[in-house]
């Protein structure tokens, strides 16, 4: 990519938890994408590419609804939480080899009043990349739903490097304490301590009720397009400076995996700080996919901010919240922000590096990761700056 693509614009719909919205996931979508393509200073027949996240609309009903007239280029990248990110890497390919000069990358649904992931994965094995081994293996014994799956990987962490719920428990307290910062976040008035996060329910042992990421209606969008074509917009562009997408082995299975802690983030993590030419320690802030609070651990680990087994120290004290060493999630994230896909941590990214981010802005925020999760370990990583 080597710098010469960027975001030129963002747009989300209202996050909510109710049943029955009665906004369908197309037209969430829809609202998010007319949002980000009007932020960008464009028109919707400008737009000439679109990658929607998967099953969950397509690229010919988005750009006739929309009015794309012009559409020229298409992809669905399958790798759930892991596609807007690993989107934004393939967007900024296309835009910078002359495969489209505008794409649009909506992500939304009905996660609250619609979506549930059992029944999903019992009736359409393809849902997922593991979907046939969750259903012949898992399923018939207990073994149904993702903070389930992903527990083992956090239970075994704690056994090998002596990680406490008190430290996944910090994670849940940073992200509610900076979704107090944010209006837009469904948990902005629900503060949270960790005497709270101690005493909710365990859901699959080590993971708590507070663990686990929001059920949320809602959409996001961003614009992408070349740093050429960006300085002809009103927007201020975010250079999209490096990033790279990968897959544990085997990618649809966790249990039998040879180390269970390496994920598709392990390999594209050093991909794409190399091709940047930085390294951890030079970003500002990061927005992790925080499905649940041990993945942010994790993921904090694969990605070379400190040593593997190290991570549970790391979030501590304050570490991960605004001021500290790396603000993490500084909208409260799939925990207490919203469950947009990874969709919005893009969105807090291009935020922090226009300095819009008001009340929980990161002084003079010049570098953000953004990672994405997804399935059984997929991993996606983007580095954006201030152009």
């Amino acid at each position: 990519m080597s710098g010469q693509a960027c975001i030129v614009g963002i747009g989300e719909t209202t996050y909510c938890r109710k049943p029955g919205s009665g906004v369908s996931q197309l037209a969430l979508q829809l609202q998010a994408a007319s949002r980000a393509i009007a932020d960008a200073g464009l028109v919707p027949s400008q737009v000439d590419g679109v990658m929607p996240f998967p099953n969950l609309a397509n690229a010919e009903e988005l750009a006739a609804n929309l009015g794309c007239a012009n559409l020229r280029f298409a992809a669905t990248v399958h790798t759930g939480g892991a596609a807007p990110v690993a989107s934004l890497n393939i967007a900024a390919t296309a835009v910078t080899s002359g495969m489209a000069d505008y794409v649009l990358l909506p992500a939304g649904w009905n996660g609250y009043s619609k979506a549930r992931v059992r029944s999903t994965v019992a009736n359409d094995v393809n849902s997922i990349p593991g979907g046939a081994i969750a259903r012949d293996y898992y399923l018939p014994y207990g073994f149904v739903a993702p903070p389930q799956w992903y527990s083992v990987i956090a239970r075994r962490h704690m056994y090998e490097f002596g990680t406490r719920s008190e430290q996944l428990g910090a994670v849940a307290v940073a992200m509610r304490k900076h979704a107090q910062a944010n209006p837009a976040a469904v948990m902005h008035d629900k503060p949270l301590t960790i005497d709270d996060y101690m005493e909710s329910p365990m859901l699959a042992d080590p993971y708590r009720l507070l663990d686990c990421c929001l059920e949320t209606d809602g959409a996001a969008a961003v614009v992408v397009t070349s740093l050429e074509r960006a300085r002809d917009l009103k927007a201020t562009p975010i250079v999209i400076v490096s990033g790279a997408i990968g897959q544990p082995y085997p990618a649809d299975e966790i249990i039998n995996r040879k180390d269970i802690f390496a994920t598709g983030l392990s390999v594209a993590a050093p991909q794409a700080f190399g091709r940047a030419g930085l390294k951890p320690a030079d970003v500002d802030a990061a927005m992790i996919y925080d499905c649940f609070t041990f993945e942010v651990v994790q993921q904090i680990e694969e990605m070379g901010f400190c040593e593997r087994g190290e991570g549970g120290d790391f979030v501590q004290d304050g570490r991960i919240e605004l001021g500290g060493e790396l603000p993490v999630n500084t909208h409260g994230g799939l925990l207490s922000e919203a469950h947009v896909l990874g969709m919005n941590h893009i969105i807090e990214a291009v935020r922090q590096l226009r300095g819009h981010a008001d009340g929980r802005q990161v002084p003079n925020a010049q570098t953000v990761v953004v990672t994405g999760w997804g399935d059984f370990g997929d991993g996606s990583i983007v580095i954006l700056q201030r152009s």
